[in-house]
């Protein structure tokens, strides 16, 4: 009896050995991360971890952007205030709290509704809501002093700069689940993603958002207790992936100081809507590029702010497309500069007419560009065939995408810079296309005419390469964190199916644009300018609802002597009927200000010179 009492002891206790050892291994398998019912973090540990932490994201690890001066133009970081739910924990003396309330400059009951208030973890934004206050160096002192249970002063990185205006060409991130699923989903099944991670909502944050996303966040955790109160005395823990080629860097074509003297120019002149695009003449990189109205990153679809580029968005151009006329006419042979004409102020059907009254009298065809004669160029729209004009418009760069794109970027994929860009159009169809009264409408660049900004700063660019359309550049390379080449992106051309113009033809435009400056339509404007320049004028009347507006167009280069250095369109959108045109005189005060740039940057380097 006591021999099976013993045996059946030892057979019980065996029993639970097993059931123990099978447990010990589950728990250490599943530790490991291992098993059906792994958690987002990978392995209960981690998610215990997680289970008593407050987490603040101080850099989402996403790529940045810079000029192509190396300054950056997104991820600032900034030695910013962060504070931590407290849970009923009190946080520390009025005392300490009077102290850090006075250093930012706010009420003390202001800090402690914001401080009594969080449920997660958040950063102190000051009088500006939408970025993380850079702290200044008292603050600091101030927040450390103050010992504040949950308050502490940390490293943050604020995506877009409070130095300058957010650029519509770099755009801006959101979240957006349901592309961030449709576009990252495998990421997602692997835990590298979540919902709730940024993707670029614009601008070339979405069209380089793939190679942007990085590999993970700087993240700064709180240690609480099961019941989430902050473990006092643990302090924070700060966690960031260890990949030494992440964030990637963006070096863009961008020049910080010549998108401000662009902005600055429509500031000075209240310009409430258009858009200014500044391009390297040698190969039409872009230098600059300004929207307005002006973007909000942090409030996308505020009432006075606007997402889209107006930079890449198709408007009617009025006269500036009679440079499409003046390249087409003159190749299809149905004039030539020796040709006179005779303009009355009526073109006598179609119910078009010039726009000066009474009409311009005599004049040369250079004369006519130069007046920029709608009479004129009516008629020679009327004596060519609809289709040519088409040809030649896309010949120079119109009525199709002209951004640098490529089918197969290093990661195999298509790549398009400049997502958001519209092609534009000369004719709606071929069959309206061969009407008298469409035909000469697009003549003088209105009925069915769209073009972008880009499109007619690039055109400037095309006529001072003797007729070679490029494709203009936003990127120039893109390089590790550590500093190796990912990928570099080439200056390449746009070239159209039709080919191109014939350098004999854009000389004579180039003619045709001094003498608009000289004598024509921006003599007054451009008479004081400090360079000699070059371009053309054009004022589109609006349609449909918007009768009695018109859009204002200038295009042109500079200097004008010598070599070239910037082309340069500007476009004021929605002007009343019968204003003057400014165009001109905001691209002369761009122009004034690259000058001046100039002589300051020349200045700068014989003074360092001499100190050598």
């Amino acid at each position: 009896m006591s021999r099976n009492w013993t045996i059946r002891t030892f057979h019980v206790l065996l029993f639970i050995a097993i059931l123990f050892g099978i447990e010990g291994a589950r728990l250490a398998w599943l530790q490991l991360g291992f098993g059906g019912s792994r958690t987002a973090s990978g392995s209960l540990n981690q998610s215990a971890f997680l289970q008593h932490s407050d987490g603040l994201v101080l850099d989402s690890g996403r790529g940045q952007f810079l000029d192509r001066k190396g300054r950056l133009l997104t991820g600032v970081t900034v030695q910013s205030l962060a504070a931590f739910p407290a849970n009923g924990k009190p946080r520390g003396s009025n005392q300490d709290l009077r102290l850090l309330a006075s250093s930012l400059g706010v009420e003390e009951n202001a800090l402690e509704a914001w401080l009594a208030g969080l449920r997660e973890p958040h950063t102190w934004n000051g009088a500006d809501s939408d970025r993380a206050l850079n702290m200044t160096k008292l603050q600091i002192n101030a927040a450390e002093r103050s010992r504040l249970l949950g308050v502490a002063v940390v490293p943050f990185v604020n995506r877009y700069s409070a130095d300058f205006p957010p650029i519509h060409a770099v755009g801006y991130i959101s979240q957006h689940p349901e592309r961030v699923q449709q576009l990252y989903g495998n990421r997602l099944t692997k835990h590298r993603m979540s919902l709730k991670s940024p993707v670029g909502g614009s601008g070339l944050e979405k069209s380089m958002d793939r190679l942007l996303q990085g590999r993970g966040p700087t993240t700064v955790m709180q240690m609480t207790d099961a019941n989430r109160h902050p473990l006092e005395g643990l302090g924070l823990r700060i966690s960031a992936p260890k990949n030494p080629h992440f964030p990637i860097q963006v070096t863009t074509t961008l020049d910080l100081d010549i998108q401000r003297i662009a902005q600055n120019a429509m500031d000075k002149y209240g310009i409430s809507k258009g858009a200014a695009v500044v391009l390297d003449a040698t190969n039409a990189d872009i230098l600059a590029m300004v929207s307005l109205p002006r973007l909000d990153p942090y409030h996308i679809g505020a009432s006075e702010a606007d997402e889209r580029n107006h930079a890449l968005v198709a408007a009617p151009p009025g006269s500036v497309f009679k440079t499409v006329t003046l390249a087409a006419a003159i190749e299809a042979g149905v004039t030539s500069f020796d040709e006179t004409f005779y303009c009355d102020g009526h073109y006598g059907k179609y119910g078009l007419k010039c726009w000066k009254e009474g009409g311009h009298g005599k004049l040369t065809l250079e004369q006519a560009y130069a007046q920029s004669c709608n009479v004129v160029f009516a008629g020679l729209a009327e004596r060519m065939d609809a289709a040519w004009l088409q040809i030649t418009a896309e010949r120079m760069g119109f009525g199709r995408q002209v951004g640098w794109q490529t089918d197969s970027f290093i990661d195999g994929k298509p790549l398009r810079l400049l997502g958001e860009e519209e092609k534009g159009s000369i004719f709606l169809n071929k069959q309206t296309a061969q009407d008298g009264g469409v035909r000469t409408g697009t003549g003088i660049g209105q009925r069915d005419v769209r073009v972008t900004p880009l499109q007619v700063a690039n055109v400037a660019v095309t006529l001072l390469h003797n007729g070679q359309v490029f494709s203009p550049r936003l990127v120039k390379e893109v390089r590790y964190a550590d500093g190796g080449l990912m990928a570099s992106i080439n200056v390449k051309s746009a070239p159209s199916k039709y080919g191109q113009i014939e350098p004999q033809t854009a000389r004579l435009i180039r003619e045709g644009m001094r003498a608009v400056v000289r004598e024509g339509t921006a003599e007054h404007a451009l008479r004081n300018a400090k360079w000699p320049l070059a371009g053309k004028s054009g004022t589109a009347e609006l349609s449909g609802k918007q009768k009695a507006r018109n859009d204002q167009w200038f295009v042109g280069y500079g200097p004008a002597d010598g070599e070239a250095r910037y082309a340069v369109a500007v476009l004021i959108e929605d002007q009343p009927a019968g204003l003057r045109n400014r165009g001109a005189t905001l691209f002369g005060e761009i122009m004034n200000g690259l000058r001046l740039q100039e002589q300051r940057l020349l200045s700068q380097a014989e003074a360092q010179k001499e100190k050598r």
